[in-house]
């Protein structure tokens, strides 16, 4: 008995096992290679755009916390006003870019051609003198990234197997907790090195540098990212992988989100469950990126201000890759409870207040596990709806759109900048809003499994499917190529 065999007759093993397996033995060598060239193509780029959002989203927060404020005398809610306008712009811009997103011709060179005019806007954001100026930069930028996260998402979930998607996911995530993260280094030494530089100030370089970072990104995306696989194959896809590719991951529908889309998505319960567990997400996590208001109100220095709270990411980044990497193999709802546990304990805290400090830096740097909901709540949506772009897109889109347009306002109300850094109203309320979150997937995850038992004809079709996508429609040759042969034409087709 070889030692990788008696590994996977062990529960644990076989976890550690599946999560580092990216490429089964099983697998056909042709298969293999293709999922490589999704890798390298997919998660590079999609993970570099991600920290390009991210960087520029906590800039906003270090510059203010680095001399913009003052510059600028951006006092009072200020900070909140600037959130308000990327939110209400990235509500705005959701389903119409959403619903470009779904489109095979357009997805190959959306994103990419978004990311070039963000690194435009993060050079004008380095020249700005009012802080009116910012709110109309703030609002452009939040509608050019409105469909970044979910058409990512959209995307990886178009060209992965379940098994595959969460662990591919994980990675991806990661991009969003590092690219505040690197803010933070970015921003200390920015104010440490450049500082006055041609008269300029820090935390305007901290704008300069993020264009920079962010423009070969763009141009790195026009030439690998590959749209949807109903898009024109991309030049480093031979046509068999691309029939491949097709044939994977079986589809209903390829036209995208249409007005059918509306009233078939409406009907079933994974939109209602989805959308009001991410609403209640938005808000239990809000506070996660206030940790420098607090460490500026009690004297610490700018460097420090900007590299304490990187940690948050860093434990941001890790349970989002185990999070969702671990969601395909256990319980997803006892990932769930687990990440809940954690930010539910550190809302208490933050509550009280009037607590030691060490257990105030617990707390915070506990809502670094806030990175696993997201995640898992997204690739449950991938998973469950892998069939059909359109359906799956409408969700992803109204998670965002909703989400984010409660957050346009609830923050004001929760978490306005007056109150820093105890916000006696915000703390409590998150606490509700985590609890609500939790109680709301938990039991639709039960609700679903119930539905689903119930709709005996769906499963059977779906099951279909995955038997069609496992087995691929692949033959492989004495020679290796690859023959695409064709399934029963009388098999179901899964609508659900």
């Amino acid at each position: 008995m070889g030692i990788v065999t008696s590994v996977k007759k062990n529960k644990v093993g076989a976890v550690v096992i599946s999560v580092f397996d990216w490429y089964p033995s099983h697998y056909p060598k042709e298969e293999r290679k293709l999922l490589r060239k999704l890798d390298l193509a997919i998660l590079i780029f999609g993970s570099l755009s991600f920290f390009c959002r991210f960087l520029g989203q906590q800039n906003i927060t270090n510059a203010y916390v680095s001399g913009m404020k003052e510059d600028l005398h951006a006092y009072g809610n200020q900070l909140n006003y600037y959130v308000v306008a990327y939110n209400t712009a990235y509500v705005l811009g959701q389903i119409p870019l959403m619903t470009l997103q779904t489109k095979g011709k357009l997805a190959p060179f959306l994103l990419p051609s978004l990311q070039i005019i963000w690194a435009i806007i993060a050079f004008c954001q380095s020249e700005i003198k009012q802080s009116w100026h910012l709110y109309i930069l703030r609002a452009l930028t939040g509608f050019l990234e409105a469909s970044s996260f979910g058409g990512t998402h959209l995307i990886l979930g178009s060209w992965f197997k379940n098994e595959e998607l969460f662990k591919r996911a994980g990675v991806w995530f990661m991009g969003n907790s590092l690219g505040s993260m690197f803010s933070g280094y970015l921003q200390a030494a920015a104010y440490r090195n450049l500082d006055g530089v041609f008269g300029r100030a820090g935390w305007r370089w901290l704008f300069i540098v993020q264009g920079i970072i962010t423009l070969p990104i763009a141009f790195v995306g026009f030439v690998v990212w590959p749209g949807l696989p109903t898009s024109p194959r991309r030049w480093y896809m031979t046509e068999q992988e691309h029939a491949l590719a097709l044939k994977r991951i079986p589809t209903v529908e390829k036209e995208g989100i249409t007005w059918k889309t509306f009233k078939y998505t409406l009907s079933r319960p994974m939109w209602w469950i989805c959308v009001s567990c991410y609403i209640f997400l938005c808000q239990a996590h809000y506070w996660t990126g206030y940790m420098a208001l607090w460490l500026r109100s009690t004297g610490y220095s700018i460097e420090l201000v900007n590299i304490l709270p990187t940690f948050i990411d860093l434990l941001r980044a890790i349970s989002s890759w185990l999070g969702t990497t671990l969601a395909g193999c256990l319980s997803l709802r006892g990932l769930w409870t687990f990440q809940a546990s954690f930010v539910f304990f550190a809302c208490i805290v933050l509550s009280i207040w009037t607590v030691p400090d060490g257990l105030k830096f617990a707390a915070f740097y506990f809502g670094g596990f806030s990175g696993m909901a997201s995640p898992i709540l997204y690739s449950w949506v991938n998973s469950t709806l892998k069939e059909n772009y359109g359906e799956r897109g409408l969700i992803i889109s109204s998670m965002m759109t909703l989400g984010f347009c409660n957050q346009i306002w609830i923050p004001l109300f929760t978490f306005p900048t007056v109150e820093a850094p105890k916000f006696p109203h915000g703390y409590p309320a998150a606490t509700v809003f985590e609890f609500t979150m939790w109680a709301i997937l938990m039991g639709g995850v039960w609700y679903m499994n119930r539905w689903k038992a119930q709709h005996p004809d769906l499963e059977m079709r779906l099951a279909a499917n995955e038997d069609a996508s496992s087995d691929n429609g692949i033959e492989s040759g004495d020679s290796g190529s690859v023959e695409v042969r064709p399934k029963d034409a009388k098999a179901p087709v899964a609508t659900y």
